[in-house]
């Protein structure tokens, strides 16, 4: 008799995946090494006709063949190496680790070693090496996965998984700033809805358990949510050329103190008009041409705006006499709305919250993972046309620093 039960929805490439059980599970894995796999290949055959990382860009992406080693480094850290891998987020982080089966793989790949811009000034191992490793740590998580005797013990497996799957979107985001060539076709267009008015309500915030769930998820509790209007998808580019054209760039009085010194320090090194990788904006026809994987494309005024900044968000809700959504405002639209037009899922969309633990907060064997970035980043929701499957997960709470732009990012907007 199974000591696990898969909900009916779950299957390797769908959110439900955080309760799936070990057959379920491996599936999954070996899904999100052979896409880890295939971009080592992309990387690796494209690499002489990459452009150069902007200077902005080397605190926030890692050269490619750090995050893939970083992929299996962290799967073999916390589940191969650890030797209380089975007590689940129970077990002691610091406790001793068995050897790696790449010598230098914590000088190499461990986060703490070296900052996102040295990465790019040392020498790290080849893509030969790469795979080879990648394979071996996939091989024996594999193997302990079969061992599994409980829902405790799945834990390390499936914060592998989301942490490979996380590490994808990096690389698509770095494949987008260096100019690789995915041959990604764009997203059509919809015409625009109106806003959503949502009705008082009291909404379950966070994850059940069991399943997994990261310490920032957790514990589900209940929060008051007054009657408020949300916009039924993200802020198109018309929308956005509408504030540009306004002077949106030139007025101090629209951003935030230190969005204006964010913004005056990329206009001084790199001319900023607008979003990342915007090369032209046009006023009267509400069209875009941004840079689209080392390719110049004509954004419809339709498309949602990407590659925003919070700072930009922030200051295009204040030109427009809105504001963000709270992150509970966001999670209760997307699952009581989606019959009434609400459209998600093609940009990452910022929210008005700081990054803060819940009440009751407990913090998980790699507390690195948020910790650092309490108060300091802002809270991400939904998922990108760029994310995995899995990650299209109207509860997944992500999180970045308030200038990143190089993610697939974009917002929404709600009524004062």
């Amino acid at each position: 008799m199974s000591l696990f039960q898969n909900p009916p929805s779950a299957s390797a490439d769908s959110a439900a995946v955080r309760h799936a059980g070990p057959e379920v599970l491996s599936l999954a894995l070996m899904d999100a090494r052979n896409h880890t796999l295939q971009f080592a290949r992309q990387f690796e055959d494209g690499v002489q006709g990459l452009g150069e990382l902007l200077p902005a860009l080397r605190d926030r992406l890692s050269p490619a063949v750090w995050t893939l080693g970083n992929i299996g480094w962290y799967q073999e850290r916390w589940i191969a190496r650890n030797m209380q891998w089975r007590r689940g987020r129970h077990g002691d982080p610091h406790a001793a680790r068995l050897a790696s089966i790449e010598p230098q793989s914590d000088e190499h790949w461990a986060p703490g070693t070296l900052t996102p811009a040295a990465r790019w000034d040392v020498e790290l191992p080849d893509f030969a090496t790469l795979r080879a490793y990648l394979l071996g740590t996939l091989e024996t998580t594999l193997e302990l996965l079969d061992k599994c005797q409980g829902d405790e013990e799945l834990y390390f497996f499936r914060r592998a998984l989301y942490h490979e799957d996380l590490q994808l979107v990096q690389l698509r985001a770095l494949a987008q700033a260096l100019g690789l060539n995915l041959q990604r076709p764009l997203q059509p267009a919809l015409a625009q809805r109106e806003p959503i008015t949502m009705v008082p309500t009291r909404w379950e915030l966070g994850v059940a358990e069991p399943g997994f769930a990261f310490d920032i998820e957790r514990p589900q509790h209940e929060v008051a949510v007054p009657e408020f209007e949300i916009d039924a998808q993200p802020v198109s580019w018309s929308q956005f050329v509408e504030f540009v054209d306004d002077g949106g760039y030139d007025r101090s009085e629209l951003w935030h103190p230190q969005g204006w010194e964010w913004l005056q320090r990329l206009a001084a090194s790199e001319g900023r008009r607008g979003p990342r990788y915007v090369e032209q904006i046009g006023v009267a026809s509400g069209a875009v041409l941004q840079t689209r994987f080392g390719k110049p494309t004509r954004m419809a005024g339709a498309h949602p705006a990407m590659h925003v900044s919070w700072w930009e968000a922030d200051a295009w809700c204040r030109w427009a006499g809105r504001r963000l959504p709270s992150e509970v405002e966001w999670e209760a639209a997307a699952h009581a709305a989606q019959r009434r037009g609400w459209r998600w899922g093609d940009v990452l969309e910022w929210t008005a919250n700081l990054l803060r633990p819940w009440p009751g907060f407990s913090p998980d064997p790699d507390a690195a993972h948020a910790e650092p970035w309490f108060g300091r980043a802002r809270v991400l929701r939904g998922a990108s046309e760029f994310s995995p499957p899995r990650l299209h997960d109207l509860r997944l709470r992500q999180f970045a620093a308030p200038d990143s732009d190089e993610l697939f990012v974009g917002f929404r907007s709600c009524a004062f």
